[in-house]
């Protein structure tokens, strides 16, 4: 008994104390700290700013859609398949963005800086670089294409913007430097694209599609693809050149797809020209009758016997090596139809050299 008078003793001491002590000690009155003034920003902090001010406007937020059936109720569905960025190309209308954001899409809708949505169709795609232009389906929008810059004379060091829309964060600005120039990476077509810029400005998913911008707010290249083991941006990602986009893109706009040379010739597919001992380059599989190729004078291989034997091998184009056929084709791609090109040639252990005019074609 006296044990639980005392507990009920302390119990009561405790309530006590705490309800003197909020009498005693009155609570102090608190207000928010005041700003302390900064002053103006700083010349570049003031430059990156003006500078995404003027070119979020051209950038966009491209959600895409496929159709499915249900299986029960037999009704057709939108379903979205992914998001990314573009940009305005023209005031025409124009779009670009990556290939592979568009791929699966039977229907894209198109975010602008302003907030209204419109639907979009796809006009022209180049896989093998992927790239791809849309046209809005918005008559009468004023639209603000982003400036052209170029990427021959890009420097390692100097300052670069991404603009985007990461994981569905719509304009969204992160910076960096160019780390490299003339990376290769390999398009979902497994062409390699070459003359690639590599940025540690944080790329992520979403971000695909979207401008790489210099200093002076001038595209020099389109954000394509990371280098991460997460799936984040990891510091490392690339951009297709603004030099290759702006070769490519009025001949998407113009005709859907690439202009095509044609070499006049069937080149002889790397797995088998592996298993020849031959020095690297293109080997000649079939040249074709009336070509350009034929005119030139190449060799393609020669029955021998039961196989054939080894006719000619392109090692050299206007005095460059060439390694493969993704080499031989970056080069060419770059001339227009009638160019002439000096191809030098492995014969039978001999170098020749063949002036091959080159052709529009289809391939």
């Amino acid at each position: 008994m006296r044990k639980r008078s005392a507990i009920l003793l302390i119990l009561a001491s405790g309530m006590l104390v705490g309800w003197c002590a909020g009498q005693v000690l009155p609570r102090s009155v608190a207000q928010p700290r005041p700003v302390t003034p900064r002053g103006p920003l700083t010349s570049q902090e003031q430059g990156v700013v003006d500078r995404f001010r003027e070119a979020r406007a051209s950038v966009v937020y491209l959600t895409t859609v496929a159709y499915q059936q249900d299986w029960f109720s037999l009704d057709v569905q939108a379903v979205p398949t992914g998001t990314g960025s573009g940009f305005i190309w023209d005031t025409a209308g124009h779009i670009v963005t990556n290939y592979h954001v568009i791929e699966e899409a039977q229907e894209v809708e198109v975010a602008l800086a302003d907030g209204s949505r419109h639907r979009a169709k796809v006009v022209g795609v180049a896989p093998e670089k992927d790239l791809a232009v849309l046209l809005l389906q918005a008559p009468g929008v004023k639209l603000r294409p982003l400036p052209i810059g170029t990427s021959a004379d890009l420097q390692v060091g100097q300052g670069v913007m991404a603009i985007g829309n990461p994981f569905g964060l719509d304009q969204t600005l992160t910076m960096g430097v160019v780390s490299a120039v003339g990376r290769e990476i390999q398009s979902g077509t497994r062409r390699r694209i070459s003359g690639v810029i590599q940025t540690d400005a944080a790329i992520n998913p979403g971000n695909s599609g979207g401008p790489l911008l210099d200093s002076a707010g001038r595209l020099i290249g389109v954000n394509t693809a990371i280098h991460s083991t997460s799936g984040s941006s990891a510091g490392i990602g690339f951009a297709v050149p603004v030099d290759t986009v702006n070769r490519i893109v009025p001949q998407l706009i113009s005709r859907g797809r690439p202009a095509r040379l044609d070499l006049g010739f069937d080149p002889l597919p790397e797995a088998w020209a592996g298993q020849l001992e031959v020095p690297k380059g293109v080997v000649v599989g079939r040249v074709r009758r009336g070509g350009a190729g034929e005119r030139a004078g190449l060799q393609g291989l020669v029955p021998v016997g039961r196989g054939y034997g080894l006719g000619d091998v392109i090692v050299g184009v206007n005095g460059r090596p060439v390694k493969d056929l993704d080499g031989l084709l970056d080069f060419v791609e770059g001339q227009p139809p009638g160019s002439r090109v000096q191809l030098e040639v492995l014969r039978q252990g001999q170098r020749v050299t063949l002036s091959l005019v080159l052709e529009g074609g289809e391939r």
